[in-house]
């Protein structure tokens, strides 16, 4: 194998779609979880830039490699 081989495999093993299909669901629920918790005025606040970030990150991975 020739090393351009062996480096896109590294590069697909780490941008495969599963692992970060799951982070950024995580982080949409944890961005929902801020957003209806009634203790912490600053959870809520973040709670939209987190829902936010999880999105965004989530249409960026629909676009991975299986």
């Amino acid at each position: 194998m020739s090393g351009s081989v062996i480096a896109k495999a590294g590069v697909a093993r780490w941008f495969r779609r599963g692992p970060w299909e799951a982070i950024a669901m995580t982080l949409i629920g944890g961005g929902i979880i801020m957003l209806v918790q009634p203790w912490s005025i600053d959870l809520y606040s973040y709670s939209f830039v987190t829902i936010l970030a999880g999105t965004v990150g989530f249409v960026i991975v629909s676009h991975f490699p299986e």
